[in-house]
């Protein structure tokens, strides 16, 4: 019974994957006319039955998003963004955030306002990832141009190249607008997306809120308030007016926030704001400045807006009435800026990341937690009694702040570096730096150091002692991370634990289930990959290495967005059996197909498949793929001998536990023939 099962576990193996190249989306252009001088350019994907295409808006760290890049030219000026249909918003839970994408057709237009009379093409190029429950596909770029009619004459079909990157199958008749720019869904789906959305947005005005509460406790901000509340108090000349007065002073400070965050969305777009937030020099730059900014905080020194502004705006807020409130806010604003500016700004990049209205939502709770004070100060002076003096503890949590800028930093440049892969910031680095900046702050928190604008201290007080208390418990809390420990009160924040010198810490390697190495060590240009198993990234050393140790090899095309990988891996890899064939008797050579770290010149080549300049190690290992196994579907697992003949059928994504250990049990029994 056991010998039948086995044999048909391998048939259905061998039909679930048949060497095939899949081409699940067909792209079309046209043109739309919008006035005598603006065009929509109009893109879009027939997906095939089963498939998604992502939206331009993927969070960090999730699948590759879709993106237009357009060719400059003196003949038109984008207009905008490139905007898309409605799509489906869902939970992944690989990887841990909401994502959208499409199916069936998706619909992106962007609009373009023409600078001459004369007729222009215009081009540019496209950048997708497809997925379906069983293959993932390498991010694909398609070029294609749109023909623009000289001034008065009517708008035609869109030109495609003759060139084997673009895909050129006419889409089906065209749908109404709800169609086109949605997929089918079903009626409980909009309510998980509207839910899913509210909370995120919750969550992030929240935070926000918290922002602004720290900020208002801040040297810059917290004096102000006396001052303030004693300005409305003269100008009021009844307790009715005092609190109208207070109420648009709040609201003026609320609005101007608001404001910003409505501009900077505009200016910029949601789009693009998340473009940015994962973009590599973005993340450098972002460091730069919130490591100056953290400097800052700590005392070295003060960074203030021009004196002229405030001067300017002090003036106006002299005319009274509600005109002179609301320059009173902007003041408000402006002097408090050295504080606020870093933590406004740090709420902006964590708003762009989702998007959308997210940096709007992001300025109303910062901005509310700052006015809300200020507001009931006024409308109420009585309270003013109840307030805590100002005094040294106002700068003292300046230098938290400043300590908190200065660990956050690091998370930017972390992201950088995961994109680039250039291991700068490995794991046990990056767990390293935070132990000593909050190590630091605990010792300062106890009074052991002093910064240049601290009042000496006789004692320190109860909450001081119980923040420092906290700080050294969180402290202590991470060192085991170098030792391996998952951390998982921070696990957003440090590299993975593949992504470090040793993962299972400094001076130790545990290989977890599978044989010791001889030496103690992983084999040069190795490293663990996931579940600790011995990894190469390289087709020819991982061949090499096999040949060394005799042992099949398993080659795994897979990619560092590949949503149905990371299924395998979590679901199937991580069993017992198949992790200890998989740590012991296999060679793993792990193939990323959307490795976009560029190739030596030296070893760029023009493909024999479709012709195009090979430039990256994903597009060299994407074609490698094609070319030899027709095949270019993630994942996609082939068992091989030293000499790289196959040792059985090709498999893909199984999420049959017994079925895929046959498989490679299959192989290697035929490999020690």
């Amino acid at each position: 019974m056991k010998k039948i099962l086995f044999f048909l576990s391998l048939i259905l193996i061998s039909l679930n994957v048949k060497a095939q190249i899949l081409d699940p989306v067909k792209w079309d252009t046209s043109i739309e006319k919008v006035s005598d001088n603006e065009y929509d350019l109009v893109i879009k994907a027939t997906i095939d039955s089963g498939w998604h295409l992502y939206s331009q808006n993927v969070p960090e760290n999730g699948p590759i998003p879709t993106s237009f890049k357009f060719t400059k030219s003196k003949d038109y000026e984008l207009v905008g963004k490139t905007k898309e249909g409605e799509g489906h918003e869902v939970y992944d839970n690989v990887f841990e955030m909401n994502i959208k994408y499409f199916g069936d057709e998706a619909v992106f237009k962007q609009r373009i306002k023409t600078l001459t009379d004369k007729a222009f093409t215009v081009e540019g190029s496209l950048e997708f990832m497809v997925c379906d429950d069983t293959n993932c596909l390498p991010p694909t770029e398609v070029e294609y141009s749109f023909k623009i009619p000289k001034a008065g004459e009517a708008a035609v079909s869109s030109d495609k190249k003759e060139d084997k990157s673009f895909l050129q199958t006419t889409l089906p008749e065209k749908k109404d607008d709800k169609t086109a720019s949605s997929t089918n869904k079903s009626e409980k789906e909009p309510i998980t997306k509207d839910k899913s959305e509210n909370r995120s947005l919750w969550a992030l005005f929240f935070l926000s809120f918290l922002a602004g509460f720290a900020a208002l406790l801040t040297p810059c901000v917290f004096p102000m308030i006396p001052m303030t509340v004693s300005f409305f108090t003269k100008q009021s000349k009844s307790k009715a007016q005092g609190i109208r007065n207070a109420v648009f002073y709040g609201i003026s400070i609320v609005v101007l926030y608001v404001l910003l965050g409505t501009v900077i969305t505009a200016i910029f777009g949601a789009d693009s704001l998340n473009a940015l937030s994962t973009n590599v020099w973005f993340n450098i730059i972002f460091f730069i400045l919130l490591v100056i900014f953290a400097i800052s905080f700590l005392g070295a020194f003060e960074i203030t807006l021009p004196s002229s502004w405030g001067t300017k705006v002090d003036s106006q807020a002299d005319r009274g009435g509600l005109i002179g409130i609301f320059f009173m806010a902007m003041a408000l604003a402006i002097v408090s800026f050295s504080c606020t500016g870093p933590i406004v700004g740090t709420a902006l990049v964590a708003a762009a990341a989702q998007g959308g209205i997210a940096p709007v939502i992001s300025m109303f709770g910062f901005s509310l937690a700052i006015a809300l004070p200020f507001a009931l100060f006024a409308a109420f002076p009585g309270w003013m009694n109840s307030l805590p003096k100002s005094g040294g503890w106002l700068n003292t949590v300046k230098v938290v702040l400043g300590f908190l800028e200065l660990a956050l930093a690091f998370k930017f440049l972390s992201n950088a570096d995961l994109v680039l892969q250039a291991h700068w910031l490995e794991r046990e680095v990056f767990i390293a730096i935070w132990i000593t900046v909050f190590g630091v702050l605990a010792l300062y928190l106890f009074g052991k150091i002093k910064l240049p604008h601290d009042s000496d201290l006789d004692h320190i007080s109860v909450g001081r002692l119980s923040l420092g208390l906290v700080v050294l418990a969180f402290t202590i809390y991470m060192i085991p991370g170098l030792w391996g420990a998952p951390l998982k009160m921070i696990s957003g924040f440090p590299p993975p634990m593949n992504y470090s010198e040793a993962p299972y810490g400094v001076g130790f390697t545990k290989l977890g289930g599978g044989e010791s190495l001889s030496n103690g060590e992983i084999p040069d240009h190795a490293h663990l990959g996931p579940h600790d198993i011995i990894a190469f990234n390289d087709y020819d050393l991982g061949m090499a290495y096999a040949k060394k140790v005799n042992k099949p090899v398993l080659l795994d095309f897979t990619g560092w967005a590949c949503v149905n990988c990371r299924k395998m891996e979590a679901r199937v890899w991580s069993d017992p059996r198949v992790l200890q064939v998989l740590k012991n008797d296999i060679v793993l050579i792990s193939l990323y197909v959307d490795d976009k770290r560029p190739l030596p010149e030296n070893e760029q080549y023009t493909s024999k498949v479709n012709g195009r300049k090979i430039k990256y190690i994903g597009a060299k290992w994407s074609d490698f793929q094609i070319s030899k196994y027709k095949a270019n579907a993630q994942p996609y697992y082939v068992l091989l001998d030293h000499e790289g003949n196959n040792l059985n059928e090709h498999t893909a994504y199984n999420p049959d536990i017994e079925a895929y250990l046959a498989w490679l049990k299959d192989g290697i029994h035929k490999f020690k023939k």
